[in-house]
Formats: C-alpha cells, structure tokens, sequence
C-alpha cells in the first residue's frame, strides 16, 4: 500500500483578526496617559463693558511691582523683601482704598506687575504666583464673610461675580528679562 504523504498543513487564521482587535481594545483600556502638568490658571474674562477713555490711563501708583532676580530674591516696589511678607504686603496694597496716597486707589484698579529674570527657579516663581494668588483669595474671603456670611468658594455663582467685581484678579506678568543679582 502506498503511503499519501502530507504537506504542511495550514493554520486557520480565520479569527486571527477577532484576537487583534480584542488585543488592541484591552491595551487602550488598561493603557493610561501621561497628563500634563503645570500651573493652573485661568485667562481672566474679557470686560462686559466698555471702558470708558479717561479710565484707559494707568497711573503708576496702582501698579504693584513685583520682581524676583537671578537669585530668587523678591524688590517689590523698590525694596527687598521675603517671600513670608509678599501676601500681605498685596493684600494691603489691593485694599488701600485711597488710604495711603503712595499706593492703589481702590481694589478695581490695583494691577499686580510680576517680572522675573531669566534665572529664576521654578520654585520660586511658583511660590510668589501661589502668594499673589492667595492674598487675592483672602481678600475674596473677607469681603463675602462681610457681605453674605460665607467663604468665596460657598457663595453662588452670581454672588461670586459680585465679589470678582470689587476685587478682580489682576496679575500682569512680563517677560522674562535679565534684572540682575
């Protein structure tokens, strides 16, 4: 008797196209994403209305300048300062309210001016815009606890409007320049 001799004998590959496609759905569900990270901030809203021409001009003394140097030390309006001092001395300055003459006229027109050097760490940098922030916040918190008995974060939506409008967060940042040690 003669022996029929097999060839190779084929894999069926017909649910080889169901496996991949379950392989692809399991790696995209169980992969996860790196998420970027960085500082979380929002661009301020632009005005609802108008502003009027005689208001355009920025007087100087309503500027609140702020510059931190190659070496991480804060010249705030000319003098040296410790980063433990900054939040108050904002806090005091967007307050005025025409009280001391060399500072802000009223919270609305007080205009924080942020500028550091090219060397400045990260750090640092981040430690003033968190105490900029924060003085902002505090200031945000009285002003509700006065007016409606609660925190800024617990009012409404409207009433949180309200409180923008008479302490709005104004921080201008420049470009970075080389300010020096």
């Amino acid at each position: 008797m003669a022996r029929r001799s097999k060839g190779a004998s084929e894999i069926n590959a017909g649910s080889m196209a169901d496996i991949a496609f379950l392989l692809l759905i399991f790696f995209l569900v169980t992969t996860t994403m790196d998420v970027d990270t960085g500082i979380a901030r929002k661009l301020p809203p632009l005005p609802e209305e108008e502003i009027e021409q005689e208001d355009s001009q920025i007087k100087a003394k309503n500027i609140y300048v702020v510059l931190i140097n190659s070496q991480n030390q804060l010249l705030v309006e000319g003098q040296y300062m410790d980063i433990s001092a900054l939040r108050a001395g904002a806090k005091a300055f967007i307050n005025n309210k025409g009280r001391d003459p060399e500072s802000s006229d009223n919270p609305q027109k007080a205009i924080v001016s942020l500028q550091n050097d090219r060397g400045t760490s990260y750090e640092m940098y981040i430690k003033v815009q968190n105490e900029l922030a924060a003085a902002y916040r505090e200031l945000r918190d009285n002003r509700s606890l006065i007016k409606f008995g609660k925190k800024f974060s617990d009012l409404n939506k409207a009433k949180q409007k309200e409180i923008r409008k008479e302490y709005p967060q104004k921080i201008s940042e420049a470009e970075p320049k080389n300010i020096g040690g």
